[in-house]
């Protein structure tokens, strides 16, 4: 597959990923030729935002303010992702002028699934077991959070979310939990959607990175794509877990972007 169509897979995929949340009677999800919104519940700007953007008309300006209007009435602070597809391609300019922040930017990445051999690399004592009961889910949660330094008030939210969306039950859907000697140390998710496998939520806890685990809680979910037929997996990566994922095979297909609204002007 091209690069560019690889980039559009990446942005496909995580609108898909978010689209998917319209399944919660927690969550809002407004999806329209020109942009795809939602609003989740989750008090933080992750947990919400604008996720497809294609504005051909001139008012621009007119239509950002009428999708922060949203935003603003739920007081639910949000993320509007830019991306290869999104236009105009001077959104992100528009947006900071509107009040957002710009919230950094991230590598699109792109892997044959064959690339990934056919067992993953699991170092002695780690076992990676996908997430189908609540306890599980609160394991997860736990390390997920502490992982990505959030608020407990954000974790407890994504865990109601979680359990809505029918923990265990939906195929596009999967949570694993990886636990070194016992103690869980690291999470991710899998999503299905757009024609491809994506990654998220890969996190190891402080003291158990470096091992190998980031890479095992990849490659696991990846090889259960492949063995459904998904030939491409799909990810955004952190700055931490770049070459992580190139060792994999990933390589970098398209720049992502990210700005943040929480309810105060920033301008």
């Amino acid at each position: 597959m091209q690069t560019r169509r690889l980039g559009e897979a990446i942005e496909a995929n995580r609108v898909a990923f978010w689209a998917d949340f319209g399944r919660s009677s927690r969550a809002e999800v407004h999806d329209e030729p020109e942009m795809m919104w939602f609003v989740t519940g989750v008090p933080s700007p992750g947990g919400n935002g604008v996720c497809r953007t294609r504005f051909e008309r001139a008012d621009v300006d007119a239509r950002i303010e009428a999708v922060l209007d949203h935003f603003r009435a739920r007081n639910a602070p949000l993320t509007w992702h830019v991306g290869p597809t999104t236009r105009p391609r001077n959104l992100g300019k528009r947006l900071l002028a509107h009040g957002l922040r710009d919230a950094g930017c991230e590598p699109g990445m792109a892997v044959n699934l064959v690339a990934l051999g056919d067992s993953p690399d699991l170092r002695p004592g780690l076992d990676i077991q996908r997430v189908c009961e609540p306890e599980e889910l609160d394991k997860w949660m736990d390390v997920f959070a502490a992982g990505f330094k959030l608020p407990r008030s954000v974790a407890d939210a994504m865990v109601d979310l979680e359990l809505d969306l029918g923990l265990g039950q939906h195929l596009s859907r999967r949570l694993y939990l990886g636990s070194l000697h016992g103690r869980p140390v690291a999470t991710s998710l899998l999503f299905l959607g757009a024609g491809v496998a994506g990654i998220y939520g890969v996190t190891t806890l402080p003291q158990a990175r470096r091992k190998g685990i980031g890479a095992a809680m990849t490659q696991v979910p990846l090889l259960e794509a492949r063995a459904m037929h998904y030939q491409v997996g799909v990810l955004h990566a952190s700055p931490m877990g770049v070459s992580v994922y190139r060792r994999l095979g990933f390589r970098k297909c398209c720049q992502l972007s990210y700005y943040a609204w929480t309810g105060r002007a920033t301008r």
